[in-house]
Parts: structure tokens; C-alpha cells; sequence
């Protein structure tokens, strides 16, 4: 727990209508998952959410993107390949703001798409197809292996994960820190105008059990993508999933899904957080 007092914005990366549709399915806001987060690691700290998705979003009166310590951008069903989106654009426009700022950020999946078209690089459909689920066996690079996004990571470890879309080309100043046999990059330092970005393709933000709430929200479309065979494997899945949830002890469910600390202990999974803060956020906050 780190007890300073700062100030951070989290940048929803959903747009209205699917915030909707999250509501209805029983699953919580990336934003809120984001804040909860956060709050968890700082938590005197002043956390604030910006909807730029949105046509009629703003900061709240008076604040200045400046006055934040750290920017923190949440996963999206958006593709930054939708460029004629006003939702993706937007968004690219943002961050293009936060390294103009020279303000600290941080993010997963969308983020890290967001964060590499903002700054000159480019992304693609995978053409291995959806990582969904976990990211297996997700490696520190050369680089990554003493960077501080990754003090006390294991060398290999597993993440969640839930994306089509990757990055392809970097953008000039930037470093890939990690990868796996799906995506060549699952996390990034990115440098552009004043500001510093990590960005993870994978979701320390997740637990199992809003792992179980995505799957089934997207349960026609999985079974459709062959992840599962029916319904029924489906809801066998996310059963487990659950009871992880209850109960991470639970030794003989983790064995059947093939998962170990790396997903079910929150220190190790959101270590990522934690480390951008102690090495990014708190060096520039002035008190």
C-alpha cells in the first residue's frame, strides 16, 4: 500500500452505448474496475474519470490535465483501425494531449493500441486470431528484464487477456519489454513530446471472476470463434472461473484451468501498477 496523496485521472475507453450493454450484463465498468485498482494501491489518492469517447465529455470544472500525477487508460471494444470513428479519434487526440502535458500514463489492451497511433506507430488485426482469456507465457524482453515496469515479475507469467487488434509497427521511441507467442508486443515503453507511457496488452485490472462476466457476454461470439463448443463448456468455464473468484485457494480449479499465482494473487498480477506509480507518478509529484 502506498499511503502518498495523489491525484489520477482513469480515461474510459468504452463509449456510451457499450457502457450500456456492460451495465446490463451484469459487468462492471472498465473505468470503475481501473479506479478500484488503483484505490487498492493509493489509497488516499484523488481519482477522477474522463469519458472522451463521449461527444460531451470534459474534465471536470476548472481541472487542468496538467494538475494530474498520472493518467491511467482502461481496455475498449473500440479498433483504432475504425479511424473515421469520431469515438477512436477522440481518444487518439487524448493521449496525444497527455504526452503533450508531460503527464505520466499508464494502460492496458486499448491503451496500448491508443498509446502507439498516437505516437507514429501502427497496429493490425492479428492474423493469428483473438487472444482470449490469458496470455500465456508473456516474456520479458532483454530490455524488459531490468526495466523498472517489471521489478519483481516473474521472468515468464501469464496475464488476462481479450483482444483482436496488436501492435505491428513501434513508434520511434519506445522499447517492447514483453511478448509471447501471440503478440511479438504485450508491453511497451513509450516516449513522445514530454510524456512517458507503459502500456500493457493485458489486463492486471481483471480478476477471474470478471473474466466469467466477459465470456458470458460474449458467448455467441466465442463459441462462433470456436473458443468453445457450446453453451454448456461455456458456462462450465465461467463456473470455475466464479469459484476462483470466491476462493483463489481453491487448488484442484486452478489445476484444471492451468493457472497459478500469477492470475489469482492480486499483488503479483497488478505489480505493473504499482511499479508505475512508485517509478513514474511519485518522482513529479510536488507537495
Amino acid at each position: 500500500m502506498i499511503n502518498d496523496s495523489i491525484k489520477l485521472l482513469v480515461v474510459e475507453g468504452y463509449a456510451r452505448e457499450s457502457r450500456d450493454t456492460l451495465v446490463e450484463s451484469g459487468m462492471a465498468l472498465a473505468s470503475d474496475l481501473y479506479k478500484a485498482m488503483l484505490l487498492s494501491i493509493v489509497p488516499n489518492a484523488i481519482v477522477d474519470i474522463v469519458t472522451p469517447a463521449d461527444v460531451d465529455t470534459s474534465l471536470p470544472e476548472g481541472v487542468a490535465l496538467s494538475s494530474y500525477d498520472g493518467v491511467a487508460i482502461t481496455g475498449s471494444n473500440l479498433s483504432v483501425l475504425d479511424d473515421s470513428n469520431p469515438s477512436v479519434r477522440r481518444q487518439v487526440d487524448f493521449q496525444k494531449e497527455v504526452f503533450d502535458q508531460g503527464v505520466p500514463s499508464f494502460g492496458s489492451c486499448w491503451a496500448l493500441q491508443v498509446g502507439t497511433v498516437a505516437s507514429g506507430g501502427e497496429v493490425r488485426i492479428n492474423p493469428k486470431g483473438r487472444e482470449m482469456g490469458f496470455a500465456r507465457k508473456i516474456k520479458l524482453t532483454d530490455s524488459g528484464l531490468n526495466h523498472p515496469l517489471y521489478k519483481g515479475k516473474p521472468p515468464v507469467f501469464d496475464g488476462f487477456a481479450s483482444h483482436e487488434d496488436e501492435v505491428i509497427s513501434t513508434p520511434p521511441k519506445s522499447e517492447i519489454l514483453s511478448g509471447n507467442h501471440v503478440s511479438r508486443v504485450q508491453a511497451m515503453e513509450i516516449t513522445c513530446g514530454k510524456g512517458t507511457m507503459w502500456a500493457l496488452q493485458y489486463h492486471p485490472e481483471y480478476d477471474t471472476g470478471e473474466l466469467a462476466s466477459l465470456i458470458r457476454c460474449r458467448e455467441e461470439r466465442l463459441i462462433r470463434m470456436g473458443f468453445f463448443g457450446d453453451s454448456e463448456s461455456l458456462h462450465e468455464y465461467t463456473r470455475k472461473l466464479d469459484i476462483l473468484r470466491e476462493d483463489p485457494q481453491r487448488k484442484d480449479t486452478a489445476w484444471e484451468l492451468g493457472i497459478d499465482t500469477d492470475i489469482l494473487d492480486k499483488n503479483v498480477r497488478q505489480l505493473e501498477v504499482r511499479n508505475w506509480i512508485e517509478s513514474l507518478v511519485l518522482p513529479n509529484v510536488s507537495h
